[in-house]
């Protein structure tokens, strides 16, 4: 249980490492720690391996990105790199979060040991985008080995990841203080299928008709799958900066709706 008291500007941080800690902890007492940990890399890597890789190698002619040719699995390499970010934080802030609020009551204690709910969202938002970034650099890592990418542009994106996984770290987090059971989880699961399957992952966005278009680019992994394909692939360009300021906005947005969630259901 967190037992922080200490009145001091130095409360806030210290409360929310503590539950982070209580995290960290509560993860290696498992005997599925490694297991758990891996989980969310294999299944974009399977897909960069059978579809990038391998049907790629089917494709003879080379794809187009920003006037120069690259490789197909070029291509897809980053859209699996930023839903490996995605899914990593999805998995913690949403189904780990949301077990740990509504059926282990963890957050009960810490609650009743004067932890606030903004520092609990803080700490969930800190933890679930750490085990993003976590993933990221392992993929980033399978990328430069089947040079996708150089290791100055892989470090180059990694950044990019980290914004990306805290991003999603925040609206998952929204998201499982909506839940209502365990049933609603088959909706967060089509809708992260969905958005897999067209934010620009496997193919150019300017394929698809004008209205899929315009509503593949309000989604947030589009602007995800656009940040890191132009990082990986060493073409940084100020339209960038869209898509860094739509995972930005939201942070706070995300991160304050939990609050307020939270605060709701620790008080009832």
């Amino acid at each position: 249980m967190v037992t922080l008291m200490i009145p001091t500007r130095m409360a806030f941080p210290r409360r929310v490492g503590a539950v982070v800690e209580r995290n960290v902890k509560a993860m290696r007492v498992g005997p599925s720690y490694w297991v758990l940990l891996f989980s969310g890399i294999v299944e974009p890597l399977l897909y960069l391996l059978s579809i990038g890789v391998g049907v790629g190698a089917l494709i003879e002619r080379p794809m187009s990105y920003r006037g120069e040719a690259i490789r197909y699995a070029e291509f897809v390499g980053p859209g699996m790199l930023a839903f490996s970010a995605m899914s990593g934080a999805l998995s913690e802030a949403i189904f780990t979060f949301f077990g740990k609020m509504k059926y282990a009551r963890v957050f009960d204690l810490t609650f009743a040991a004067t932890v606030r709910p903004s520092e609990i969202a803080t700490a969930e938002l800190v933890w679930a985008a750490v085990r993003a970034a976590f993933y990221s650099a392992l993929f980033l890592g399978v990328m430069v080995a089947l040079d996708l990418t150089t290791i100055g542009w892989a470090l180059a994106a990694l950044p990019a990841t980290v914004l990306v996984g805290l991003s999603f770290s925040a609206m998952g987090l929204a998201v499982a203080a909506l839940l209502r059971g365990w049933q609603d989880l088959e909706l967060v699961t089509t809708a992260q299928v969905t958005l897999f399957l067209f934010s620009g992952t496997f193919s150019p966005v300017d394929q698809y008709p004008l209205v899929v278009q315009g509503l593949v680019e309000l989604t947030p992994l589009y602007h995800a799958v656009e940040l890191v394909r132009a990082m990986t692939l060493g073409a940084p360009h100020p339209g960038l900066l869209i898509h860094v300021g739509y995972l930005l906005a939201m942070v706070p947005l995300g991160l304050y709706f939990a609050t307020r969630r939270i605060d709701r259901v620790l008080r009832h």
